[in-house]
């Protein structure tokens, strides 16, 4: 016999208690790269690389730093409801925001089982205004270290296994806080699978340290074929001034001609030089908004 019923029928008979339903979260990594405070005014100041954390006013985890976020109301579509926690718990707002990873581990909320769908933006903090509001007692910019610290390879019949140990670490001035994270790579055969576990967290509240650690991979990856870095750029920088923002997130030192010819089409050079006291006179140049046209041709 076949089912007669129509499909507004069955909506309207569905019964919603059938299954269990968590909560949903939504949480926000909001990175920078901030000229550090320099006492020789003939040198360009360095850049840091810095994420954005809120200090828990209430439990779990009262006390300890986290990323902005909170829960997704029952009406609230997943992006409504990162703009509004990020412009309540940090008066933060018209800030381009991309979904990142979605957290699921069960047991990584100590209330009740709860869902994470993680959002990433790298801004330039300049004009920005943070006040802690909200649940938040405090919310400061963290400077961030991500290094690798220890790396195992181990070759099995059919693939191989390797545990990849990083150190995160978050300083602003007399605070620090740290945490490993292990990522492990498993080969078996064509098919490869990585997961991501806390060794050791200091200071960092739930699974946290796990989104800002694969934040900085994820920008990491995208700075070498996107033109996210130009978020953190003025109208008009120099070279130099671009490099340092590549190198930073990057973590590791460019060769200048090479650097340069890889930006070659992503910039326009000007008839504009920086009147800085103390430093010879560079030449600026602008972002080139064609570029992503003239990418994808060359690409394809």
């Amino acid at each position: 016999m076949f089912n007669t019923t129509t499909e507004n029928e069955f909506i309207k008979a569905y019964d919603v208690s059938k299954y269990e339903r968590p909560s949903v979260t939504v949480d926000i990594l909001i990175y920078t790269v901030f000229n550090q405070d320099t006492n020789n005014y003939r040198k360009l100041p360095n850049k840091v690389l810095e994420v954005l954390l809120i200090k828990r006013k209430d439990h779990p985890y009262k006390d300890k730093w986290a990323i902005p976020g909170g829960f997704v109301n029952e009406d609230e579509n997943l992006d409504d409801a990162a703009r509004r926690e990020l412009k309540e718990e940090t008066n933060l707002e018209n800030i381009y925001l991309e979904q990142l990873y979605t957290y699921g581990d069960v047991l990584r909320d100590p209330r009740t089982r709860v869902i994470s769908c993680t959002y990433m933006s790298l801004v330039d903090r300049t004009h920005l205004n943070v006040i802690a509001n909200d649940d938040a007692k405090d919310a400061k910019w963290f400077n961030v270290q991500y290094k690798l610290v220890e790396e195992k390879k181990y070759i099995t019949n059919d693939g191989y296994l390797k545990n990849k140990l990083y150190k995160l670490v978050l300083t602003e001035k007399d605070i620090t806080l740290e945490a490993k994270v292990n990522i492990q790579i498993e080969a078996k055969g064509r098919n490869i699978s990585i997961k991501r576990e806390i060794v050791d967290s200091t200071d960092i509240a739930f699974d946290h340290a796990l989104a800002i650690a694969y934040g900085i991979e994820r920008l990491r990856n995208k700075i070498e074929y996107t033109d996210i870095a130009f978020s953190l750029m003025p109208e008009t920088f120099t070279l130099t001034e671009l490099q340092q923002v590549y190198e930073v997130i990057l973590d590791t030192e460019l060769l200048k001609a090479n650097f340069r010819r890889k930006i070659s089409g992503m910039v326009i050079e000007t008839n504009e030089y920086t009147r800085d006291k103390g430093h010879r006179p560079s030449k600026l140049y602008r972002y080139n908004p064609n570029w992503i046209d003239s990418h994808i041709e060359r690409r394809n």
